[in-house]
């Protein structure tokens, strides 16, 4: 048996995807907060069981019986790390044999002060005793598309990164890679650090946004400071601008780039292009 926490997320909706081209849907579990939103998996054949990070007793319930447990981190920043801890203790007690887990990239020395809650849950994990593996996901290209529409709009893009290169990937990349770790043996203890094949800049992001779509867009780099002032009064939550924000000064510090081609080198493939995913957030659009 093999369950996906956060299934009912972007990311984890991807993964089971994947293991479902290879799995029969009655292996999988989707472990999920809000069973209710899950019907569409349930529907397919695959399990549904309640599980709620911060709820210990539903992750006893949820784990009952499995081998292998990818955990998708927790989209609470702040509460991540006690989140992270009561799933490794309930996988623990439930015996699973391989706890799989989405980190971020490079995280033991990251400057993103993101990457901090990732550092204490791979601590907690070295600690705990279980088999496990760091799947250490880059930067989704998709965080960066979804600025698309505004740049459009007011034909430029903003952000904090100055000429920081930026290796990211879409995220069904990092699905196909969580799902070939679930499916393959002798993973426990491997570490892998994922990021795209291409790299851009800001600079050259925007660019890309304006060769695709034949629109006058350029970049706009600017501090932290400003930087966060901006998400927020574009309707952003105070706490997610902020983290955008320092996420883009720590890839002005090469804390988003990774130039080793493990993730094309797992999934078999080339990542997909950060242009590919420009144009597919542009079609939305049209």
């Amino acid at each position: 048996m093999i369950a996906i926490t956060g299934a009912t997320g972007q990311l984890g909706r991807l993964v089971i995807q994947q293991l479902l081209q290879t799995l029969p849907a009655e292996q999988l579990i989707a472990a999920v907060r809000s069973p209710e939103r899950a019907a569409d998996l349930q529907a397919l054949g695959v399990q549904v069981r309640e599980a709620d990070y911060s709820n210990p007793q539903t992750l006893q319930t949820a784990f009952a019986g499995v081998n292998k447990l990818l955990l998708i981190s927790s989209s609470e920043v702040g509460q991540r790390a006690a989140q992270h801890a009561n799933v490794i203790a309930a996988a623990r007690d439930a015996g699973v044999a391989l706890l799989v887990y989405t980190s971020i990239l490079h995280a033991d020395s990251s400057p993103l002060p993101l990457a901090e809650e990732h550092k204490a849950t791979e601590q907690a994990l070295a600690a705990s005793g279980l088999p496990y593996t760091l799947l250490r996901n880059g930067w989704y290209t998709e965080n960066y598309a979804a600025s698309v529409p505004a740049a459009l709009q007011f034909g430029v893009v903003l952000g904090a990164a100055g000429e920081g290169r930026i290796a990211s990937a879409a995220r069904a990349d990092y699905a196909a890679a969580a799902a070939q770790v679930m499916l393959s043996d002798n993973q426990a203890g491997k570490v892998y650090e994922l990021a795209g094949d291409d790299s851009y800049t800001l600079s050259e992001f925007a660019g890309a946004i304006a060769q695709i779509s034949a629109k006058n867009v350029s970049y706009n780099d600017m501090s932290e400071a400003d930087f966060t002032v901006a998400l927020t009064q574009a309707g952003l939550p105070a706490p997610l601008a902020t983290m955008f924000a320092e996420s883009d000064t720590g890839a002005s510090k090469g804390g988003l780039f990774d130039d080793s081609h493990s993730l094309s080198g797992l999934i078999g493939r080339p990542t997909t292009p950060y242009q590919e995913v420009i144009a597919a957030q542009l079609n939305t659009l049209s």
